[in-house]
């Protein structure tokens, strides 16, 4: 663990990088990195290019954006710096950066370029690229998650993804991916493009579909804001009310217990695993949709998916020798599937709707954690409706068989597919395989489970008695812990993501999949490799066998 850990909470008042400007149904998001604001000392972040720090604060500006801006239906991405939108990922930062913080770096920048795309796909939020300078690697690929590019066309503006010819690697955040399956370039002018580091410009850039439209300098601010204006004309986001401020959430505890309000994690760095406790709602939450927009972002449906959410990134960045996350939950799964039924009845009311959105979000960011996930389910768990999303999405998942405690798993309607992984389908679809078709019929079964039925449901995988429990448990994670963290991850990330493959799918599984191999290879980051010499005008040492 490091000195200080990362923390990913933030506010626009905190802000270095990004200056976030509402005026009516358009927002803007304009770039102004600030040299020295790197997340960790020895590197400068020149030509608004980014580290973790700046993706940290684009991702809460997304969020606040949804949930305390509802009359926003446009956002404009531009750029402070004159001849410059972003250069991309700082490369410095990359080359002084292990292996493991380059991988988690880029896993956030997609999830939050992602966020961007969730936002306009699902909350009917536009987002256009307002290019006023170069759009180079990362830079352009920010570019690429909005809905829509426009490019300044004064003769040198360019937009490029030269990750491949000068630094050997990948572009890192769904760059090509969302070329060929967003975009639809041409594969050979994909080819073109993606290996040459110069980049293209003005009307070219129109005819290959790299940017949807070019305005000229001297008209460049008035045309994206008339184009930002049609964008908003055409969102379906019809948000009536006022916002709901989130909340900081400011986790108490030690180094090894981060304590939240209704999520408490333990570190046991001794058995190399974090323990994770959810509780359900209290008494006294909201009972219809107008008691939550008054009780806002402390109300337990929201609040529990930002903890829950907060967690997982500290884990991931701070805590990478946890190899394990186990879950528990404590609480009355009633109040569970009652606070469920909430958002299942306001789904036309916008808050609600963006609540479901955020678990969905979250629950993704848990399903594409590098860590074995394991759920035990116990005398006085609340694994019902959403927070049965823990157990059904586990690796592997453990019910203490005691008939003389009520130990139930409750199924719900959230669970037949209002919370969908990467890949479009259920948890609950991914899980039973060759019996998906029964999904509906398992969530539409109005009563509780017993650890025995529902290992026979296929709902959890073991249900050991009580003289058991602890042995099962115990030689189950040591077990696993014993096994090469590499060859679990790659299991786990198989495993996890049956079915069909979407856009989401090959961006968080084949492309990270792929950068992180690369990332390894001493043509990129060994001693001659091209990222490590990059900007020292010495040349790298390619191995040319191919493998």
């Amino acid at each position: 663990m490091s000195a200080t850990p990362l923390e990913f909470e933030t506010h626009p008042d905190r802000y270095q990088h990004w200056r976030l400007r509402v005026e009516g149904e358009i927002a803007t998001l304009e770039l102004s990195v600030s040299e020295d604001g790197g997340v960790r000392p020895g590197y400068a972040l020149k030509l608004n290019s980014y580290d973790l720090g700046v993706d940290i604060e684009l991702a809460d500006a997304i969020q606040r954006i949804r949930f305390e801006h509802p009359a926003v239906r446009a956002v404009i991405v531009t750029s402070a710096l004159g001849r410059m939108f972003c250069a991309g990922a700082n490369i410095p930062m990359l080359g002084s950066s292990d292996h493991g913080f380059k991988v988690n770096f880029c896993k956030f920048t997609n999830e939050t370029r992602l966020a961007m795309e969730d936002a306009s796909a699902r909350s009917g939020i536009r987002f256009l690229a307002a290019l006023n300078g170069a759009a180079t690697g990362g830079g352009y690929e920010l570019a690429l998650a909005c809905d829509e590019i426009a490019l300044v066309d004064d003769r040198a503006s360019v937009v490029s993804l030269p990750e491949v010819p000068l630094l050997a690697v990948l572009p890192g955040t769904g760059g090509l991916t969302r070329l060929t399956d967003k975009r639809r370039v041409r594969r050979d002018l994909a080819d073109a493009f993606c290996s040459s580091p110069d980049g293209v410009r003005g009307v070219r850039a129109v005819e290959w579909g790299l940017v949807d439209v070019v305005y000229p300098p001297s008209r460049f601010d008035e045309e994206v804001r008339a184009h930002a204006e049609r964008l908003a004309a055409s969102s379906p986001r019809r948000a009536v009310g006022a916002g709901v401020v989130l909340e900081p959430l400011a986790p108490q505890g030690s180094p090894e217990h981060r304590i939240y309000r209704f999520v408490d994690v333990f570190f046991n760095a001794a058995r190399r695993i974090a323990e994770i406790t959810v509780q359900g709602p209290p008494p006294g939450e909201p009972g219809d949709a107008d008691e939550l927009r008054t009780r806002g972002a402390a109300a337990w449906c929201l609040r529990v998916w930002r903890e829950l959410d907060d967690a997982i990134l500290h884990l991931r960045v701070n805590r990478p020798e946890l190899g394990c996350l186990v879950f528990r939950s404590e609480g009355d799964a009633g109040a569970v599937l009652g606070s469920d039924a909430l958002l299942i009845q306001a789904t036309d009311d916008w808050l609600a709707s963006e609540i479901l959105h955020h678990a969905t979000r979250v629950l993704k960011r848990l399903d594409a954690t590098a860590r074995s996930w394991i759920a035990l389910i116990e005398p006085g768990s609340c694994f019902a409706g959403s927070l049965a999303e823990l157990a059904i999405g586990a690796d592997r998942s453990y019910a203490l068989d005691d008939p003389e405690r009520d130990n139930p798993i409750w199924l719900g309607p959230l669970n037949a597919g209002a919370l969908p992984m990467a890949n479009g389908l259920s948890r609950l679809a991914s899980r039973l395989g060759r019996d998906a078709d029964r999904a509906p019929e398992l969530c539409a079964r109005g009563a509780s489970y017993t650890p025995l039925e529902a290992r026979e449901a296929g709902l959890v995988t073991f249900a050991p008695d009580d003289l058991d429990w602890d042995d099962e448990v115990r030689l189950a994670l040591e077990e696993r812990m014993a096994i090469s963290p590499d060859a679990l991850t790659g299991l786990e990330a198989n495993l996890r993501f049956a079915g069909p493959e979407t856009l989401e799918t090959k961006i968080m599984g084949r492309l990270s999949a792929w950068q992180n191999w690369i990332f390894q290879r001493p043509n990129a980051t060994g001693s001659k490799g091209a990222l490590t010499l990059y900007g020292t005008h010495q040349r790298p040492d390619f191995d040319l066998e191919r493998t």
